[in-house]
């Protein structure tokens, strides 16, 4: 039983959205830089994408968790520690330590990630106003957390082994908590969240097995 009704929800984004304008625009914007530098690979490629989900995922984790979730589910403090627990991480393993390093690659992993970031960027807000979710009531890419997650993954399946798994952890903790309570609050873009972690998280840790299994035979 979640401790608010889907109607306080939905107001809670709607003032969520009022609020930060226009940073969705923004957050847009830098989700399609960091589509682009799968393709243009500048020296600073691979920090700029790991930069990119940092900062989404600071965001989320103070701007919509702590200062505007919080309001209705007190939950929310735990929650925006998670990611912004998240936005470190990536901040200091992609960015700082530079060892992220992405790349298309091809295999089930390079397709499932292709289809969650486009799912993230382009179908998910499409299903929202088509479910009758539109703009300002409805979760938006790049600044609310499971548009964020989903995203995520998706750079994590182009991510080039080894990657730490550590980064695999809050995603897939909130792909459990948010895709479950997409059910009990009716928005059904967030259904590919629970399916998201589950696919994802294995295909990220059997890519780093083959690589495993190939250093061995070596």
């Amino acid at each position: 039983m979640l401790p608010f009704t889907r109607d306080q929800f939905l107001a809670n984004l709607v003032a969520y959205n009022e609020a930060i304008w226009p940073a969705q625009l923004s957050a847009f914007a830098l989700g399609l830089l960091a589509v682009a530098l799968l393709f243009w690979r500048p020296q600073i490629a691979d920090r700029l994408i790991a930069g990119t989900l940092a900062i989404m995922w600071l965001w989320t984790g103070v701007r919509y968790h702590w200062l505007h979730f919080a309001e209705i589910n007190k939950a929310a403090l735990i929650f925006g520690g998670l990611f912004v627990a998240q936005g470190a991480m990536l901040a200091y393993v992609g960015v700082v330590s530079n060892e992220l390093r992405f790349g298309l690659g091809s295999g089930p992993a390079a397709s499932v990630g292709i289809g969650l970031v486009a799912y993230a960027v382009v179908l998910y807000p499409l299903l929202g106003i088509w479910t009758g979710h539109a703009y300002p009531q409805m979760p938006v890419f790049g600044v609310t957390p499971c548009p964020v997650t989903i995203f995520t993954f998706g750079f994590f399946l182009f991510a080039k082994p080894p990657m730490s798994r550590w980064l695999l952890a809050i995603p897939f903790i909130w792909s459990l908590i948010g895709g479950s309570a997409a059910f009990l609050l009716g928005v059904p873009q967030d259904w590919l969240l629970l399916v998201s972690g589950v696919v994802a998280v294995p295909l990220v840790l059997a890519c780093r097995s083959d690589i495993n299994l190939e250093g061995l035979k070596s």
